[in-house]
């Protein structure tokens, strides 16, 4: 029984580092119990069994918002994202009896293999509740992010509590302990020292936050009434009141999209000259037959077009529908009746203030998203994104949580726009600065700056970390000698 409660205590320790407690080092003690609990149980059984526990408590306390769209939405996904660490308690329980820095070893490139893969399979992968977030998130090491990346800080998160967890068992087992300790310390002084910054030319932005009329629901003339609002309060913006004017996912929409309605473009066009900005318009747009494209659109103040950006990594079951042939008999995808075409390339606009990059909603919460975008050669970053299908719920927090520590990964300040909340300004440091609140129609006004300096490590070498941590788990599973596979072999060798 205890060692079943102490993997729910766990889950609930790492709920707490995310928001909406949001206590950033609790994440380096949380797996503790985790680990405690899988080195005592002596069946295979027990430690799947424990693992999926975990997982159950911690990812279904986590995104308990997307019960708003239905049970049928969430109970699938918590389902697969604890199948995933049921998957990780097995490995770790089977070497558990192995020399502890072999267990050690691959107790963290385990993590990081699974991390890694879930942030990419199935349908893309899913990153929310991945440790580096909290981690790294922690004021103190947002600096360092820089270096690692938020799967850097997954690996050094789990490296401290696993040694935690040997540690206990006896002192002997001090070294890693300290060691880890020692690098965490290190990378914290150093990103204090040289915390990533934007200071390159000064941007002046106006996000518009219009609103919905309807939250959670479709409602008539729905894409009118956000554009109306949009407009509405952009023309209260004051003659070069901004530089650069967002309008939030989903501000446009056919047939208010302007590139297929000429009134809707003339409007924008107009505001733009007034107020001598460059406007960011967000908006989807009808692809014959059954799709549409989720596109950023960024007009210049003399009225023309710079490009549009159309969004590469769509939601599963939201912005399409996987295997809708075999699926069809779920009448809730009846809701999803066109499937997103998603972008080929990561699209940066030029200013000239300098190279504007964005990416939209989803794609925020991860790193490569956003790190694709700076590596082509952005300098500021927008995240747009809408938010308004979760109702009063802390999944804008997660969120934002996500983007400021995908802000200082890339070291660029970044715009977080949404149309209905929360929308706020980060900077380079992913410090995060006055937002808004939830359904509020209002303007958000703030000054940002593009970077001057070169791609930060990460947006060179994204998952140098993980790499390492996996072939250290590699190391530790094939290098001969005492408590080897090689030994385990040779034990059921027959004579």
């Amino acid at each position: 029984m205890f060692p079943y409660l102490a993997a729910f205590a766990s889950a609930l320790l790492m709920w707490a580092a995310f928001p909406p407690l949001d206590i950033g080092p609790v994440a380096f003690v949380a797996p503790i119990p985790l680990f405690w609990a899988l080195r005592r149980v002596e069946r295979g059984f027990e430690a799947v069994t424990i693992g999926f526990l975990w997982g159950t408590v911690f990812f279904g306390m986590l995104l308990s918002w997307i019960t708003i769209l239905g049970f049928i939405a969430w109970v699938p996904l918590v389902l697969l994202m604890a199948a995933y660490f049921a998957a990780y308690s097995l490995l770790v329980w089977l070497f558990r009896l192995w020399p502890a820095w072999r267990w050690w070893l691959i107790a963290i490139g385990g993590w990081a293999a699974i991390e890694f893969l879930r942030a990419r399979f199935p349908f893309g992968g899913f990153p929310w509740g991945s440790i580096g977030y909290a981690a790294g998130g922690f004021s103190p090491l947002l600096g360092s992010v820089q270096l690692v990346g938020p799967a850097g800080w997954t690996v050094l998160a789990v490296a401290f509590a696993a040694a935690g967890a040997l540690l206990i068992e006896s002192r002997d087992h001090w070294r890693q302990f300290v060691d880890t300790t020692v690098v965490i310390v290190l990378l914290g002084v150093f990103g204090a020292l040289f915390a990533p910054s934007a200071d390159g030319n000064q941007v002046r932005v106006a996000i518009v936050q219009g609103g919905s009329p309807c939250p959670m629901v479709h409602c008539q003339n729905e894409n009118q009434r956000i554009f109306e609002s949009h407009l509405e309060l952009t023309e209260t913006i004051p003659d070069s009141g901004a530089d650069l004017v967002v309008w939030a996912e989903n501000s446009t929409g056919p047939p208010f999209d302007p590139e297929s309605n000429d009134s809707v473009k003339a409007a924008i066009i107009s505001q733009a000259g007034r107020i001598g900005a460059y406007f960011l318009v967000s908006g989807t747009r009808k692809v014959e037959p059954d799709g549409f494209l989720n596109v950023n659109m960024l007009y210049s103040p003399e009225g023309v077009k710079i490009g549009e950006y159309a969004k590469q990594h769509p939601v599963p079951f939201g912005e399409y529908v996987p295997l809708r042939s075999l699926l069809g008999f779920i009448p809730q995808l009846d809701q999803v009746p066109r499937d997103m075409v998603r972008g080929a390339d990561p699209v940066v606009f030029p200013m000239t203030q300098g190279q504007l990059g964005s990416v939209i909603s989803f794609e925020g919460a991860f790193p490569r998203s956003i790190r694709g975008i700076a590596d082509a050669g952005s300098q500021l970053m927008v995240v747009a994104t809408n938010e308004s299908s979760y109702g009063d719920s802390y999944s804008s927090d997660q969120l934002i949580d996500m983007t400021r520590v995908n802000a200082a990964a890339i070291g660029q300040d970044l715009v977080h726009a949404a149309i209905t909340g929360k929308s706020t300004f980060v900077t380079a440091d992913g410090e995060v600065g006055d937002g808004t609140d939830l359904f509020t129609e209002e303007i958000l006004y703030g000054t940002v700056a593009m970077r001057s300096a070169g791609p930060t490590l990460f947006t060179r070498f994204p998952n140098w970390m993980t790499l390492l941590a996996v072939i250290t788990l590699a190391a530790a599973l094939f290098w001969p000698g005492e408590g080897g596979l090689e030994a385990i072999v040779g034990r059921h060798r027959p004579d």
